[in-house]
């Protein structure tokens, strides 16, 4: 390829006034898998939304897969969605429907496939997720890691070249994560797929990444390797890493103007 799975140059972003994401810039390869970290208010939630064209942005612009989801057609980004896939937070499965039919939904909305070639489909992507056998019941009947692990089977099931992953291990105990983390990995090597995720776990970045991006008030304050990550010279990226409490130094008169004004 003559270009970068992911491309992002100069993106900024506003809510109202306030600006969420400053000068961002960054590219993921082929077949990476790129972990977007920062605390609370980073910009890290922000710049997915982008990245899945949610939210435009106020200047810059992204590419996927060569193409500029800014400037393309609304049909052309409907039909490039379909070479992406998401899993949400907290899975987002839907309650009312078995996890079968949880896996298959992407598959009917988008592609016109006779039933039998969907449940089959449905199917083979939860033996993926070690999830074989599962797939009559309810999401209320499954774990917080079978949750996880059956939401990935519904971002995969159309076999995407790009995979967003938001917070995967958000929730779990350190076991279950560890098996995600191995899980993504071998999701990666199977596929062939390019991989983003959004995570605050450090040992879970660590594990899965090829590269790291890590944002602070919106701006990217390093990425690299986990090792040029990890051995930062930059003081906020250690305070971040080492979960160290940055404390602002209060002016008592801009205080109160704020407070009166």
């Amino acid at each position: 390829m003559d270009h970068p799975a992911i491309e992002v140059n100069s993106l900024s972003a506003h809510y109202g006034d306030r600006l969420i994401l400053d000068n961002v810039t960054l590219t993921v390869d082929y077949g990476e898998i790129h972990v977007i970290m920062g605390g609370s208010g980073s910009g890290k939630s922000t710049l997915l939304r982008h990245l899945l064209a949610l939210n435009r942005p106020t200047s810059g612009y992204i590419k996927l897969l060569g193409r500029d989801i800014n400037s393309i057609s609304e049909i052309e980004l409907d039909e490039l969605r379909r070479e992406m896939g998401v899993a949400f937070q907290g899975g987002a499965l839907f309650g009312s429907m078995t996890v079968g039919e949880n896996i298959q939904l992407p598959l009917k909305e988008h592609t016109r496939l006779n039933e039998s070639t969907m449940r089959i489909m449905s199917r083979m992507k939860l033996e993926v997720m070690n999830l074989a056998g599962f797939e009559d019941l309810m999401p209320s009947e499954l774990s917080g890691g079978m949750i996880k692990r059956a939401a990935l089977a519904r971002a995969v099931v159309m076999d995407p070249k790009l995979l967003f992953l938001d917070e995967p291990s958000a929730g779990l105990d350190p076991v279950v994560a560890a098996e995600l983390d191995q899980l993504i990995l071998r999701l990666r090597e199977a596929m062939n797929i390019t991989i983003v995720v959004v995570t605050h776990e450090l040992e879970s970045a660590f594990t899965i990444a090829d590269h790291i991006t890590v944002l602070d008030s919106g701006r990217i304050l390093i990425t690299g390797a986990v090792d040029e990550v990890r051995n930062s010279s930059n003081q906020r990226v250690q305070d971040l890493l080492m979960r160290r409490v940055s404390m602002a130094v209060v002016d008592g008169d801009a205080y109160l103007q704020r407070l009166t004004g």
